[in-house]
Parts: C-alpha cells; sequence; structure tokens
C-alpha cells in the first residue's frame, strides 16, 4: 500500500516544483457566494434587530439587498412622490461597515486560501486568479443591484392620512440600486480588499519584483489591521455587556451588526484629537452613544470634538488613552514584524505613512449624511415632524496631520521597544 502524502507536504511540493496551487472557478465561486452570504446573514440580522421586518409590501429582502449593495460601496438612490401637489426629498451617503468588513474578512480568507504556503506567485496567475473572483462578482452584483429596489407608501397617521387620501397626495417611497455604478464601485471595494489581504497576509505570495516591498509594507499593513480590529472588538465586548446590563437589547444589537466600526472608528480618530463637523435635525438621530446625538442636535452645524463631548460626558477622555495603548502597540507590532537591521528612524516613518493612509480611510468611509423631507405645495412638513437630516463629516487635514505626529511618535517608540525582543533577521552586534 502506497503512503499517502499529507496535503501541507503536496502543496510545498507543487510549490517547489513551480507548478500554482489549485484556484479556478469552483474556488472562485465559493469565495464569492461565501463572502456574499455572509454580509446578507449580518445585514439581515441587523435589520431584523432594527424592525425592518415590519416594512409594508414584503420589502424586507430588498431592503437585505440594498444594504449589501451599500457595503461594497454601491449606489442607492431614495425617491418619493406625493401626488401632483406634494413631494418629496430623500438622500443617503452611508456605508454599513460591520456588514462591509464581515464580506471583506470573508472574501480575504477566500482569496488567499489556495495560495497558502506559498512564496512567490507569477504575476500572472495572480491576475488570473483575481479576474475569475472579479467576474463572478460582477455577476452576483448585478443581481443583488436588480433585487435592491421597492416602493412603499408611508402612513403618517391622524389629520394627514386624510388629506393624504382625499388630495391623493399620500407619500411614496422608493429605492433602488444603480446597477451601473455598483458594478464600478463594486470592483473597486473588490480590488481594494483583494490588494490588502495580499499586503497583510505575511503567508500570500507575491511577484518577484515586488519582495523587496514586503519588509517595509507587510508589517505596517499588518499592524493598522491589528489596530482598527482591535477597535472593533473592544466595542464589540462594550456592546454587548451594555445589551445585557441596561436592556434596548435590539436597538444595541442593530447598531453592532450595521454601523458598529463606524462608530468605533470614529472614536479612533477623535482619541487622536480629529474633529468632525455635522448636526442632526428631525426625528432621526445617530445611534448610541447618545452623546453624539446631543453634541450634535443643533440649529447650525457644530464641531464633534474630544473637548465638545466632555462638556456633556466626561468620560470621553479615556478615547485619549484608548488611542494612545492601541496606537502605540500597533507601533510595537509593527516593529516587532519588520526586520532587525531596519532603523528606528524608518518605523517612524513607516508608522506615520501607515497611520495617515488609515486614517484617511477612516475619514473617507464613516462619514454620514442622510435627508428627507415631504412639503405639500411646497410649505412646510405635511408629516409633522417627518423630515429629518443627519450629517458628519470630517476635518480632514487636522487628521491626517495629527496622524503625521502620532505616527512618528509612536513609530519611534515602538523601534525602541522592539529592540528588545527576538525578530526576523541577522542579529547585530556592538561595534565596541
Amino acid at each position: 500500500m502506497s503512503e499517502q502524502t499529507p496535503p501541507r507536504r503536496t502543496a510545498a511540493r507543487r510549490a517547489e516544483q513551480g507548478r500554482p496551487a489549485p484556484h479556478g472557478w469552483p474556488h472562485a465561486l465559493l469565495a464569492v457566494i461565501a463572502s456574499l452570504a455572509v454580509m446578507a446573514v449580518v445585514a439581515a440580522l441587523g435589520l431584523w434587530a432594527a424592525g425592518a421586518t415590519d416594512l409594508p409590501g414584503g420589502a424586507f429582502p430588498s431592503v437585505v439587498a440594498a444594504v449589501v449593495v451599500m457595503a461594497v460601496g454601491g449606489s442607492v438612490g431614495l425617491s418619493g412622490d406625493a401626488g401632483v401637489i406634494a413631494d418629496t426629498q430623500a438622500g443617503l451617503s452611508v456605508l454599513p461597515l460591520s456588514v462591509t468588513l464581515a464580506g471583506a474578512l470573508t472574501m480575504a480568507a477566500g482569496f488567499l486560501r489556495p495560495l497558502r504556503h506559498r512564496a512567490v506567485a507569477d504575476v500572472r496567475e495572480l491576475a488570473g486568479w483575481a479576474a475569475r473572483i472579479a467576474v463572478l462578482w460582477l455577476v452576483f452584483l448585478v443581481g443583488l443591484g436588480l433585487l435592491a429596489r421597492h416602493r412603499f407608501t408611508i402612513a403618517l397617521g391622524g389629520p394627514a392620512d386624510a388629506i393624504g387620501d382625499v388630495l391623493d397626495s399620500s407619500p411614496r417611497v422608493g429605492f433602488a440600486a444603480d446597477v451601473p455604478l455598483t458594478l464600478i464601485f463594486g470592483v473597486l471595494w473588490l480590488a481594494g480588499v483583494l490588494v490588502l489581504a495580499l499586503l497583510v497576509s505575511r503567508g500570500a505570495p507575491l511577484p518577484a519584483r515586488l519582495l523587496r516591498f514586503q519588509e517595509s509594507v507587510r508589517p505596517a499593513a499588518h499592524a493598522m489591521v491589528v489596530l482598527l480590529l482591535a477597535y472593533v472588538a473592544l466595542g464589540f465586548v462594550i456592546g454587548v455587556v451594555v445589551a445585557v446590563t441596561r436592556g434596548h437589547a435590539a436597538e444595541t444589537l442593530a447598531v453592532l451588526l450595521l454601523g458598529l466600526p463606524n462608530l468605533l472608528w470614529l472614536a479612533f480618530t477623535l482619541g487622536l484629537g480629529a474633529s468632525w463637523e455635522g448636526r442632526v435635525d428631525g426625528p432621526f438621530g445617530l445611534p448610541m452613544p447618545r452623546v453624539l446625538n446631543d453634541v450634535l442636535r443643533t440649529p447650525d452645524d457644530t464641531t464633534l470634538s474630544l473637548s465638545t463631548l466632555a462638556d456633556h460626558d466626561g468620560r470621553v477622555w479615556w478615547l485619549l488613552v484608548v488611542a494612545a495603548v492601541l496606537v502605540l502597540g500597533a507601533a510595537f507590532l509593527m516593529a516587532a514584524r519588520s526586520p532587525v537591521r531596519m532603523r528606528v528612524w524608518q518605523h517612524a516613518v513607516h508608522m506615520a505613512v501607515a497611520l495617515t493612509l488609515t486614517v484617511l480611510a477612516v475619514c473617507l468611509l464613516a462619514g454620514v449624511s442622510a435627508h428627507y423631507g415631504l412639503s405639500l405645495l411646497g410649505i412646510g412638513d405635511l408629516g409633522g415632524g417627518l423630515s429629518g437630516l443627519v450629517e458628519l463629516r470630517p476635518q480632514l487635514w487636522r487628521a491626517l496631520l495629527l496622524a503625521v505626529a502620532w505616527g512618528l511618535v509612536s513609530g519611534f517608540i515602538g523601534g525602541l521597544l522592539a529592540r528588545r525582543v527576538h525578530r526576523r533577521g541577522a542579529v547585530e552586534t556592538d561595534p565596541a
């Protein structure tokens, strides 16, 4: 009886012989289906906790599809009308980052799995593997875009419903995904996830020409992903504790499953000293914690920062402490994963660049813009308080400058601390 070769040994032997690991169309299909399925489950659970199952006309499946489309960067437009003498205006620009993160992690795992146990991969091989995933990804996005559309009537209650029935001006609101834009931004989202997966994973193969960059890029990219995930993990634990001890479990679960990174990465930038601008008006508002809603609920735009939040709750200064600890930990992790020959000033520069790009990404992804209004004959609000506005946008240059400063300081300290731990590369000897 012949001895069977273990799978890992087979993969390693195949890599040594220069034969690529299997990653054909079935593997690509599995990666795409798994990613979209995870996003759909997370979105459905979050919407269920938020009460979206009560939407009229069986809109729940379409809303789930719309949330998944938005999670991959797609465009979902809102529309409405209230007869010939009434008008509705609506707009929504927000990423449900909990759904986005779940899909990105699943897609990255599916993309990297067939490439494991490899040191080098040809550019053509990586491009072909990514192209298979992209083709199937586009096909599924078309289906999601066609499903993500619905239209239903809003019940205002009281005299407003009677007026609407008499004048045929009952408000009807709908949403529909812009399929061409969804395909464009969906492919860009996929490309970003795949490239980031190659940058972050130490075991992922790179083309031979890019191997010289992995010593400076991969440790920093890995540290930034760990930093962001650490914030999400910490916030998830806090959210579960709040749901168990203070009630409102359904609302808390909806926030955890739809917008947890939106809040936690916002807190990350605030802990660094960054500021945001915005306001909240009408019946709508920002999810927990309540202090955000209190600061932003003003007639005009206001500034959201540690100092303005501290006027309502002094505990927000802990955000500064958490940012200092986690950023320094990320800098130490980056330095510890870097070659020992790398100098302290190089760690500082790498950390500054990585942290600045991370803050830039958070500022671009975590902004919120949502508004809805209903008027009759162009006057007032027919719903008696139905109109609303939520806006939140970063003061970008301030955030980026602070990220550079934090990166230089933490990278320098992390490089000094990492000298005491065993790292890859040759051991330096004391010239004395």
